[in-house]
């Protein structure tokens, strides 16, 4: 089968990014014939090892293909972005023509099967519109729905060509619900398979670590949607030992902030930056407690290679962290519930001491577990984590591909 991948931003592999690198490597094990279009910054490359350049069309931004900064499906990214609410109506245009011209060009050089995009939003209405004749199915990463509420009118104006996706992949099962609702579409149109993690980069092995301190460990972007504020002000009413390792980047004022509270607590805080999966899996395995403390998520894979590494979970009790860990664990994984939010991802100003109370809580409890030698639960991590291999998850998407074939 000849597969059509399309990314709208892909200047690193995390998110929809590492899961499409993942849906190219495991077609090309399945025999499989991949191609890619993904939106890229001006000076990025993009390697040879995940695909040859004759299979790929990049959309470069920052003045080349788009005049403008590349655009992120969140609106805080760890590098320069435009933010979707902030699109002119010129450039939504110039967005739209640079991505038909190049779907154009490869659905006549390349003659695809199936065409998988990736978030419901631009890129993927532009794929409907273009190639109307060439099944399309769509990934759904949760940051799509997110931009739906928080700028309506371009939401509205796509959601004609959305309808006319003929399969949706949702992450997890409220997920399906929302696209269901935003579109008003059929629900057995959409499938609900989750991402993966690399069992090859996330695994346990036997603790050797002698450190003194508890080891928590956070890794994401660094910035207020993600909690990360919340939780390195949590921290100065949680008593030591402990060590918080921050992994990630972030932009602007928020990583700022990020780094000036974390700078605030001198030497019990270690800022990583960006890590390649195998490092990150090599820290993961040298800490004992993961922390999530996101105010919003689609489903948090890094929670299960966290909890593959033998990490025990704090997390927040978004939708997609319940779904993960829908079988509770009494030490393992902990969730610090959330009260009603202000917008879509950020608390009220009122709630924040409580909510401070609450992660501390969550983190002392894990904290006592790892220092009285409580052990991981060998056990119910498989359980967890033996269902999202890579290699599990492709061959459910391989199926949604041929049903959206056979649909037509």
């Amino acid at each position: 089968m000849r597969i059509l991948h399309i990314l709208s931003q892909m200047p690193d592999y995390t998110g929809s990014g590492k899961y499409v690198q993942e849906m190219i490597r495991q077609g090309r094990i399945n025999g499989h014939e991949p191609f890619l279009i993904a939106g890229v910054s001006a000076d990025f490359e993009l390697p040879e090892s995940l695909i040859r350049h004759e299979f790929c069309r990049l959309v470069r931004f920052e003045g080349q293909d788009i005049g403008f900064p590349i655009m992120g499906m969140s609106d805080v990214m760890p590098y320069p972005s435009t933010v979707c609410s902030a699109l002119t109506k010129l450039q939504i245009i110039e967005y739209r023509m640079a991505f038909a011209r190049v779907i154009g060009s490869a659905i006549a050089d390349f003659a695809p099967d199936v065409i998988h995009s990736n978030h419901l939003w631009l890129a993927s209405a532009v794929a409907r519109e273009v190639a109307p004749q060439v099944p399309l199915v769509t990934t759904c990463h949760g940051s799509c729905l997110r931009q739906h509420r928080l700028c309506p009118e371009l939401g509205d104006s796509l959601k004609g060509a959305l309808r006319g996706i003929d399969r949706i992949i949702a992450l997890f099962g409220q997920q399906k619900t929302d696209i269901v609702e935003l579109l008003g579409i059929d629900p057995d149109r959409v499938d609900v398979i989750s991402g993966g993690y690399n069992e090859l980069c996330f695994y346990a092995e036997e603790d050797e670590s002698d450190a003194d301190a508890v080891q928590f460990l956070y890794a994401g972007k660094l910035d207020s949607s993600k909690g990360v504020p919340w939780l390195l002000r949590s921290l100065k009413s949680v008593e030591a030992p402990w060590h918080l390792h921050l992994v990630g980047a972030g932009s602007g004022p928020e990583k700022d902030l990020c780094l000036e509270l974390a700078a605030s607590h001198g030497q019990r805080v270690t800022v990583h930056g960006v890590l390649s999966h195998e490092a990150l899996g090599g820290l993961m395995r040298r800490c004992a407690v993961f922390v999530l403390p996101s105010f919003f998520e689609g489903l948090p894979l890094v929670l299960l290679e966290a909890m593959a590494c033998g990490c025990r979970i704090v997390t927040t009790d978004l939708p997609g962290a319940k779904e993960l860990f829908a079988v509770p664990h009494p030490s393992m994984v902990r969730m610090v519930e959330l009260p009603d939010l202000e917008t879509v991802d950020r608390p009220y100003r009122a709630d924040e001491p409580l909510l401070e109370q609450r992660l501390a809580e969550a983190l002392r409890a894990s904290m006592a577990d790892v220092m009285n030698k409580v052990e991981p639960d060998q056990d119910y991590i498989r359980k967890i984590t033996g269902s999202y291999t890579w290699e599990g998850i492709f061959a459910r998407v391989e199926a949604v591909y041929r049903q959206a074939l056979e649909d037509r």
